[in-house]
């Protein structure tokens, strides 16, 4: 993880943040990656990317929770069964590819819980 997370600008681990109790998710409004960890069991559990990524971020929570489309509730039962324990942190992009380069290095990488 080293060299990803050296070779970009990623913000510091943020608490996830609980939709039902009124809290902020702080988000590139354009192009970025975010990365999802475990606290309590210290494993990463997702990531992905978004032309704009605060929005897609919001799709990671079931409804009423989340906004947009998913494919796999599974992803989005998790997050909110262990938002206590979730982290997240992101990197913002000026460039389409440059941001699906990152998202393909963290594909790569084979270390999360769910790997798409």
């Amino acid at each position: 993880m080293k060299n990803i997370d050296n070779k970009y600008s990623w913000t510091e681990w943020r608490k996830f943040p609980d939709p039902r109790k009124g809290e902020y998710l702080f988000a590139p409004f354009g192009y970025g990656v975010y990365q999802l960890r475990n606290n309590k069991t210290n494993e990463f559990i997702l990531f992905g990317s978004g032309k704009n990524l605060a929005y897609r971020m919001s799709s990671l929570l079931p409804k009423p929770f989340g906004q947009g489309t998913r494919n796999n509730e599974e992803k989005r039962e998790y997050v909110l069964n262990n938002i206590t324990n979730i982290e997240y942190r992101t990197v913002a992009f000026i460039s389409i590819n440059e941001m699906k380069d990152c998202e393909q290095e963290l594909k790569q990488l084979k270390i999360h819980k769910f790997n798409t």
